[in-house]
């Protein structure tokens, strides 16, 4: 695949002039008859977008999902709450930047306008101090989004600037993959800001509230995935640091129209069935299920780490015994709780409808979901309460559940003090312990998409694309990477991707960054 700016390559994905526009192999517009029947296991953001770039090209699609519903860590299940009501309980809020020019790629096959994506002003972050940041007025173009951001914190004092290590800081300016991974990946996010010297507020506040949202602590954490999440949102793009979100819960506004749309294409969709096994059969490839076996042609495996694991460990002919070896030794996040609370009264007005926190005990962010979820508003609007979403990321594995759900409810409190005397209507709690861990040293062992085996691709956000990707983007990007290797190899052309700027994007700048 090859790369380029988007200048005189038509229409962009976004506002950033220097994005880059990634071509696919050439080959013809369709598969030819009989054209090659693919099975995707996982449903979720990469399962879905490697179907998608499949079944647009003619390929037989089916998806196997293990859960009842589409979506991965963006499904939902519909509940009754105690007072009667209808409601979505979903594993959590996530933020849809603009920077994600592949999943909103994706997400546009069902709605062209992304008229269900609504921005959210402001994106603010506080600390139990009574430090608190925000990103409603930092510009959107680098350098001066990161420049704009110090200088508008609390955090980052004259004093704090002068004790800074600008050098140890310059490997920041020129963030590329995977030359990033052979620099940083030995070192831990934390140890990076220790070595920059960034301010202890800072680090608290801003930097670890960003390295939890990777569902992992700062001192676990890879630096180089650190160092490239600050390219992605600060000194990479020019799409700014603010957001969208959905504007219904998931089910509805994403994934139950994407999965029309693949169905008119011919997709199978089969949620509820779980693949044991993937084995060579002949020229093909054989899948023991829940409903017995199967053929294909070529399969998607685009499933969490422990599910990748599993699936690795129960197919002894898959790939290569050295492919086999890595994937058994990826690791999975500390688990993390989802609480959902339905209270009798509402939030004040002026609280922000998402929050960032730090030094809060466990909680790490909070959600006033009726501020933009259409269904939460109603509910809200029918009874005169709130509906609150709160967020604890890697969590002890041995923690006491209803004690920290408990917890959790205490910290909002400390939060935003209304709540305290509200009575909670009902409450709903999502414990979950599938999320990739970016450990340090860990690179080198995930999973490339493409495998020993040319029928055997990958896809998910603990892939290695080299691209500069992560989180959803990663997840999208590595299913329709994943699809075009097939695709590829049945000599067919495949989905144009994009990405923000592949190195920084001053000469200046980088030629600092050789320094480092």
């Amino acid at each position: 695949m090859t790369a380029r700016s988007t200048r005189g390559a038509g229409a962009r994905r976004g506002l950033d002039r220097r994005a880059c526009v990634l071509h696919p192999a050439p080959g013809r517009p369709r598969c030819a008859e009989p054209a090659p029947r693919v099975a995707v296991v996982g449903g979720g953001i990469a399962g879905l977008a490697a179907a998608t770039g499949l079944a647009e090209r003619g390929v037989r699609v089916t998806v196997y999902e293990r859960e009842q519903a589409l979506g991965g860590r963006l499904a939902g299940r519909t509940v009754r709450l105690r007072d009667g009501s209808g409601a979505t309980m979903s594993r959590g809020f996530h933020a849809f930047f603009r920077q994600y020019y592949n999943l909103r790629g994706l997400l546009r096959r069902a709605d062209p306008g992304l008229t269900t994506l609504h921005g959210l002003p402001d994106y603010p972050l506080r600390h139990s101090a009574g430090l608190s940041d925000s990103f409603s007025r930092v510009p959107r173009t680098p350098p001066w989004s990161a420049l704009g951001f110090a200088a508008l914190s609390p955090t980052f004092g004259v004093r704090d600037l002068a004790r800074m290590r600008p050098r140890a800081a310059l490997p920041l300016l020129d963030v590329r993959v995977p030359e990033v991974y052979e620099r940083l990946d030995g070192t831990s996010a934390r140890d990076l800001l220790a070595a920059i010297r960034f301010p202890e507020a800072a680090h608290h506040l801003a930097f670890e509230v960003f390295s939890r949202s990777f569902f992992a602590d700062p001192g676990e954490l890879s630096a180089a995935e650190m160092a490239l999440m600050f390219h992605i949102y600060f000194l990479g793009s020019s799409e700014g640091l603010l957001f969208d979100v959905p504007d219904e819960p998931y089910p509805q506004a994403l994934w139950e129209p994407l999965g029309r749309y693949l169905e008119k294409l011919g997709v199978e969709l089969r949620t509820g069935e779980f693949v044991r096994e993937v084995r060579p059969s002949g020229g093909g490839l054989t899948l023991a299920t829940g409903g017995g076996e199967e053929t294909c042609d070529a399969t998607v495996l685009a499933l969490d780490p422990a599910g990748l694991r599993a699936l690795a460990g129960a197919s002894g002919q898959l790939a290569d015994p050295g492919w086999r070896a890595r994937v058994g030794r990826l690791r999975t996040a500390p688990p993390f709780l989802v609480s959902r609370l339905w209270l009798d009264r509402p939030v004040a007005r002026e609280r922000p409808g998402f929050l960032g926190t730090s030094g809060y005990g466990p909680l790490d962010n909070v959600s006033v979901l009726e501020r933009w979820e259409g269904e939460a508003a109603r509910w809200a609007a029918r009874t005169g309460g709130s509906v609150v979403e709160l967020h604890a990321y890697a969590l002890d594995p041995d923690a006491d559940r209803g004690r920290t759900q408990e917890r959790l409810r205490a910290e909002l409190a400390r939060v935003y003090p209304e709540t305290g005397t509200a009575r909670t209507v009902d409450a709903l709690h999502e414990w979950r312990g599938d999320c990739p861990l970016f450990p340090v040293g860990g690179y080198r062992d995930r999973p490339t998409v493409r495998t020993g085996d040319a029928r055997v691709v990958v896809a998910g956000d603990a892939v290695r694309t080299g691209l500069p990707v992560a989180l959803m983007e990663r997840a999208a990007t590595s299913g329709f990477l994943a699809a075009n290797a097939l695709l590829a190899g049945w000599g067919v052309r495949g989905q144009t991707l994009w990405t923000v700027p592949r190195r920084g994007r001053s000469a200046p700048l980088r030629a600092l960054a050789r320094l480092g």
